[in-house]
């Protein structure tokens, strides 16, 4: 298990999405920051939590410039059932293997019963982890304000280096 470092380049992974469709990251928020979230469940309190503060903020992420998407075990209907009824508007994939998950980025991870920890990533646009956040457990886990704080701080320190 690796974990993530600033200024390492998110590896490849495929969500498989609930319309059948997959979203490959890092490609899918190349050139814009990005928000990727690795949730426990749709059973979790605290991962529902976290995903509709995430909802609220969407406006908010994308008038920054920001695209936000998430990845659990859960199967294909349970995640399809959370889309709908939380009225999601971001990428949200199903069916992730937590071990390959956790090889790839460092994830801890549950055994009995299998799934990542909630971990989260802050993207530049050129899909570079700003920031990455491991929780080994049901607490501790990126929340929108300070993603949105984050940005703006780098997209001004950005602007005031060019000018």
């Amino acid at each position: 298990m690796t974990l993530l470092h600033p200024g390492e380049v998110i590896p490849p992974i495929t969500l498989a999405l609930p319309d059948g469709n997959t979203h490959a990251l890092p490609e899918a928020l190349t050139g814009r920051f990005g928000v990727v979230l690795f949730y426990r469940g749709s059973w979790r309190p605290f991962c529902k939590a976290q995903l509709r503060a995430f909802q609220r903020s969407f406006e908010s992420l994308t008038s920054l410039g920001a695209g936000v998407v998430a990845l659990s075990v859960d199967d294909q209907a349970a995640t399809r059932k959370l889309v709908t009824k939380d009225g999601l508007g971001f990428p949200v994939g199903h069916s992730a293997d937590a071990h390959a998950v956790a090889e790839l980025t460092g994830a801890f991870v549950n055994t009995d019963p299998t799934f990542p920890q909630s971990t989260g990533f802050v993207l530049d646009p050129r899909g570079r982890v700003v920031v990455s956040v491991y929780s080994s457990g049901a607490i501790g886990r990126l929340v929108p304000e300070n993603v949105l704080g984050l940005i703006r701080y780098l997209r001004e320190r950005a602007a005031t280096s060019t000018a």
